[in-house]
């Protein structure tokens, strides 16, 4: 990489190491490793904001993809779906960024440039029986095309899904006929796939509105809706309330919520409130393979753990997942969009409110090969049922 020397005189020892390169033809498993490491320094350096904004870093991730899986510039089409299952074809070139993409498929589509950061483009596919898997957010400067070429797994696709934890800025779309249609897709789907778990009489209502093409007044009563605007992962297993318990988180609104099946099979709903998250990292853990029959698939091969307040003390719980990535960086969503809307309520903090799919300006603790920090706060687990207050957030303890 001829780009490497420069970025060395730029950031100096800032730079991490680059993952080594194979020169020799790789079998299946080097290739899921060089992914594993690819992905692992993608995420340490985005850490640093001064890197994203450097366009002869950008550049270099863009040769570091191409080059990592052999690919080509060349003018290509891809599919971007919906959450309705439709796909919108688009012609762009394998170096486009999601950034790129995201604004051919927006305006595609008619939905407005200012809204853009409220939406990502996401690595997705079904499991058996249609359950929705959502693999991986793209970073604004991975390339869809690659991302797709190497992600190493059957029906694989992109899909454009709305990228905020906090299910009331929904009301930040409504003006927007485009948008309005995408989250209304999605709110469909989150039904569909039980991601989102209304009630009885609410599904009867929202039924109702379904069939009167009532838009806002579904996106209206669907705020009501017990995890609506969550992101669930695949199930995972975790070490609480002891090690090996299978569990199924969604993610959002400021929680992280845990349907927890205990080895006696009984099951058990755990919230963990981000605001008594002190912090978190995300650990490789090495290649594990899963045999089923002919198929062999890496298997949980990451964790992340997060230390969190417990009866006024500190204690770290970990979580073995294949979306670790994807689940810290759902957390630092939460973080960002707690902190702009501090600072608006707030406007003597003087934090800077980070741009809608920009890195913010924080101080963020490196451990092992992603990890993220924000405040203290004493509490302890709630059982079923949580009301959290956020605390005041500073902005040297971001």
């Amino acid at each position: 990489m001829q780009a490497r020397p420069s970025l060395r005189r730029i950031f100096g020892n800032s730079l991490p190491p680059f993952p080594p390169k194979y020169y020799l033809a790789m079998t299946a498993s080097m290739a899921d490793e060089r992914r594993e490491q690819l992905e692992q320094y993608l995420q340490k350096v985005t850490m640093d904001p001064n890197m994203l904004r450097s366009d002869v870093f950008m550049d270099f991730l863009k040769l570091v993809q191409l080059d990592t899986f052999s690919i080509t510039i060349k003018t290509a089409a891809l599919d971007i779906f919906l959450p309705d299952g439709r796909n919108i074809q688009i012609e762009i070139l394998t170096s486009d960024t999601a950034e790129r993409v995201l604004e051919v498929v927006s305006h595609k589509i008619g939905l407005c440039q200012e809204l853009l950061g409220y939406f990502g483009l996401f690595l997705i596919r079904f499991r058996k029986e249609g359950k929705l898997s959502v693999m991986k957010k793209l970073a604004d400067f991975e390339l869809p095309y690659v991302s797709l070429r190497s992600a190493g797994m059957e029906n694989c696709k992109v899909g454009l899904r709305k990228w905020y934890m906090d299910p009331s800025l929904d009301s930040m779309l409504m003006d927007c006929t485009a948008a309005v249609d995408l989250i209304h897709m999605q709110a469909l789907q989150d039904i569909e796939q039980e991601w989102a778990k209304p009630t009885q009489a609410q599904r009867q209502k929202l039924e109702a509105l379904q069939k009167e093409d009532n838009q806002t007044k579904f996106l209206e009563l669907s705020q009501e809706v017990r995890h609506y605007g969550y992101l669930q992962l695949d199930p995972c297993t975790c070490d609480y309330p002891e090690p090996g318990c299978g569990a199924v988180l969604s993610v959002g609104n400021d929680e992280i919520s845990c349907c927890i099946t205990l080895p006696d099979n009984q099951t058990q709903e755990i919230i963990f409130q981000m605001s008594r998250v002190k912090c978190w990292k995300v650990t490789f853990l090495g290649t594990l393979l899963d045999v089923d029959g002919p198929q062999r698939t890496l298997n949980q091969n990451l964790e992340l753990r997060f230390q969190y307040s417990e009866d006024s003390r500190w204690q770290w719980f970990v979580i073995y997942t294949k979306q670790a990535f994807l689940l810290s960086s759902c957390l630092k969503k939460m973080i960002s969009e707690k902190t702009v809307k501090l600072a608006a309520e707030n406007p003597e903090m003087q934090i800077e409110v980070p741009e809608q799919g920009k890195s913010k300006k924080c101080h963020i603790q490196q451990s092992q090969k992603d990890s993220s920090r924000f405040p203290p706060r004493k509490s302890k687990i709630e059982i079923a049922k949580a009301d959290c207050v956020f605390g005041t957030i500073k902005e040297e303890d971001l």
